[in-house]
């Protein structure tokens, strides 16, 4: 198991972005460590438990340093230190509850782009003290602004009810001539009145709720009536359950509040409705209370008197203007607890992320009771031993300690992990090719030559200057301005993929702007900078007589209808190609060739990469047996077709171009072994001889297939039989 301590501090730089610069230049070590990997060490590290602390602080802040477990048979339960790491597991849950509190003010949090170092081990107990003051204070602070806002809710919709069943009150005086009963729109139900009522107990017998009960009494009868307030949208729902539960003896009133409520539970504003119920008896009274619990609607108490409701109005009043004073100083008390947090959350947030780093790497050590000393291995450059003397001497210094720190160089047969030390330029490249596949340990690091390769390819394929453009001077501006964008770390993961690239992007914009002069196109539009080298002489009677004209290059030599100046345009292609209606078939042609000579390049490129590597290993089966046969095939057939596109392009002019041989037909014939096509006359091959020598050549890459494919596994097997042989 490896640990990356630099990846769990979280620093804000990495190990692989260190490198060596002298007066101005880099040095010829970290040049090296560009074309290979570093060369690594497996060291074990003795540490007295008294400074082991500040040494892994100071390793962490150096970044050099990755550890190995030397005490993998032991659960992470019983490790030395594992309750240190709970206590900053608890420590960083209390940042985030403090964090998340934040947030949900949209408070401004201070970032400064600090890096502090690892606070002391004494130091801890301190902030701990700090997080569970903030945490209780802040918990206890919410309580009391959850419970207030819950009561000024309660006199707001007390308010609002006093308020709006003013004029249903009014309105009741004319009830015991009307009907109690609701009008029904999807439900046809016999209304009662309280006149009928009285005089017809049969009726009123018919009329008994669905909850239960005795119908309404003959006697002594009295309005009763139940206020309070409910979510719009539960309205219509609320009115059609109260009036097929009571059997329409019920009046509902209802009001819509002017201002949105908010819920003190989840701060959102809902829209509300006052509703006033009248019935008749206790029955009723209580069914319609279960109703409005169902709906979870707030009930208060409404006097039936106008004047105690206008003294009641006067007291919620007071109590609303006491409430919110009250409201606003919590609130503002919660603001000041939260502004403290947010001056210093991120230097808390990193301090506890290095000390829960520095234990959870110190878990990695085994710990010798007798002598008080800490064991640990891990791997570093052997560049670096040096810097981590040093940051080991640092440690020991902080801890006001005379004991010192060991390392050790050991001796392992284990193959060292992989460490490329790049820039910040070359760090985007080296993130692609690790994106394919890390390196073997020492082996040539082609990051170095995609810093040409990848961007360039990409212009080939991309190809326009004006596109380009836009892209180098966005690149550009990104380059110039990165200490100010990178302050403002931005979280959006799109813009830091674009910033990551930055470099990238910089390249594959000028060699854009570079190809896209070559192939003449800017925003898909040729420009004509030198002038075209065509100038057709045809006469107005003969351009609308002919739909399409040729222009023969042939005509250079005549002092009559000369259409070609006998020279090419000086850079690129020629302008006058947009006119064309074989324009594809021209651009088609050069970008299918420069695009075999381009690739086969490429591929023979990383093929003697190869061999750098087989060399530096001392692999000579792997030379005969792999390089060289890859390079006889490739050769033989790919490097042999640019060879013949270069030959082409030289050896036939315009004058030539009606008899010139056909490298697709040829490369066919090539590899069926057919030359039925080919005739004695020269003007059908390329040369004299070609049928022998691409005969020859296909034999070899023929040969080269078995070669490349079995000799060195059968090589392997014989070997391998050989010492099982000698071993029993």
């Amino acid at each position: 198991m490896y640990v990356d301590f630099n990846s769990l501090v979280l620093l804000h730089h990495r190990a692989v972005g260190q490198r060596t610069v002298r007066s101005g230049f880099i040095s010829l070590s970290t040049m090296a460590s560009f074309f290979r990997s570093e060369e690594m060490q497996l060291s074990q590290v003795f540490l007295h438990t008294d400074i082991a602390y500040m040494c892994i602080s100071e390793l962490g802040e150096l970044g050099l340093v990755q550890f190995r477990d030397t005490a993998a048979g032991t659960s992470a339960f019983q490790r030395k230190f594992v309750n240190e790491v709970r206590r900053c597991d608890e420590m960083e849950r209390k940042l985030r509850f403090l964090e998340k509190e934040i947030e949900k003010d949209s408070f401004p949090i201070l970032d400064t782009g600090e890096n502090p170092e690892a606070p002391a081990p004494r130091e801890i107990i301190d902030l701990e003290g700090i997080f569970e003051k903030l945490e209780n204070e802040l918990k206890e602070v919410n309580s009391s602004v959850e419970e207030l806002t819950k009561a000024h809710l309660k006199l707001c919709e007390l308010k609002q009810i006093l308020r709006k069943t003013q004029s249903f009150f009014e309105e009741c005086d004319a009830l015991p001539t009307e009907r109690l009963s609701l009008p029904s729109n999807d439900t046809p139900m016999r209304r009662l009145t309280r006149t009928q009522a009285l005089h017809d107990p049969a009726l009123a017998e018919e009329n008994v709720g669905l909850l239960g009960g005795e119908g309404i009494p003959a006697a002594g009868l009295r309005l009763g009536s139940l206020a309070g307030v409910i979510p719009r949208d539960r309205l219509p729902a609320f009115e059609r359950m109260l009036w097929r539960a009571c059997r329409g003896n019920v009046f509902l009133k209802q009001a819509e509040i002017d201002e949105p409520l908010e819920d003190p539970t989840t701060g959102t504003k809902v829209n509300k409705s006052v509703f006033l119920v009248f019935f008749q008896g206790d029955q009723l009274r209580t069914r319609v209370k279960k109703i409005c619990e169902g709906f979870h609607a707030s009930i208060s108490p409404c006097p039936d008197s106008q004047a105690d409701r206008r003294n009641m109005a006067i007291e919620v009043m007071g109590k609303i203007e006491d409430l919110e004073t009250v409201l606003a100083q919590t609130k503002e008390h919660r603001q000041r607890i939260l502004e403290t947090a947010a001056k210093n959350i991120r230097v808390w947030f990193i301090k506890v992320r290095k000390i829960k780093a520095i234990y959870h790497t110190l878990n990695l050590f085994n710990l010798d009771v007798t002598t008080k000393c800490m064991v640990g291995e891990c791997w570093c450059a052997v560049n670096d031993v040096d810097k981590i003397h040093l940051a080991l001497r640092r440690g020991m210094e902080r801890s006001n300690s005379t004991l010192q720190p060991i390392l050790n160089g050991l001796v392992t047969r284990e193959s060292p992990p992989t460490y490329h030390r790049t820039n910040k330029f070359t760090a985007a490249f080296q993130n692609i090719i690790d994106a394919y596949g890390v390196a073997r340990y020492r082996e040539v690091n082609p990051a170095i030559f995609t810093v040409i390769t990848f961007p360039f390819l990409f212009a080939v394929m991309f190809g326009d200057a004006g596109h380009g453009l836009l892209m180098f001077l966005f690149a550009l501006w990104m380059v110039v301005c990165e200490r100010s964008l990178m302050a403002k770390k931005s979280t959006n993961e799109v813009w830091q993929m674009f910033f990551s690239g930055r470099y990238i992007l910089l390249l594959m914009g000028i060699f854009s702007i570079y190809t896209g002069l070559i192939y003449n196109d800017v925003f898909s539009r040729s420009l004509n900078i030198f002038g075209s080298s065509w100038y057709p002489t045809y006469d107005q009677a003969t351009l609308i007589k002919n739909d399409f004209l040729q222009l023969n290059p042939l005509t250079v030599n005549q002092t009559s209808d000369r259409m070609f100046a006998g020279y090419p345009y000086p850079f690129g292609l020629d302008p006058i190609w947009q006119l064309a209606t074989n324009k594809i078939m021209l651009t088609n042609s050069i970008k299918m060739k420069m695009s075999i000579i381009l690739g086969v390049l490429h591929m023979l490129m990383g093929i003697f990469l190869g061999a750098f590597n087989y060399r530096f290993f001392n692999e000579p089966l792997s030379i005969w047996c792999e390089l060289v046969p890859q390079v006889l095939f490739i050769s033989s057939i790919f490097l042999y077709l640019i060879v013949l596109i270069f030959y082409k392009w030289i050896a036939f002019s315009a004058e030539q171009s009606a008899v010139a041989p056909s490298l697709l037909i040829n490369l066919i014939n090539m590899v069926r072994f057919s030359y039925s096509n080919d005739g004695p006359q020269a003007t059908h091959t390329f040369y004299s001889g070609q049928q022998t020598i691409q005969t020859i050549l296909m034999v070899i890459a023929i040969i080269s297939v078995p070669w490349m494919l079995l000799t060195k596994p059968l090589i392997l097997l014989m070997r391998h039989r050989a010492i099982a042989k000698v071993t029993w």
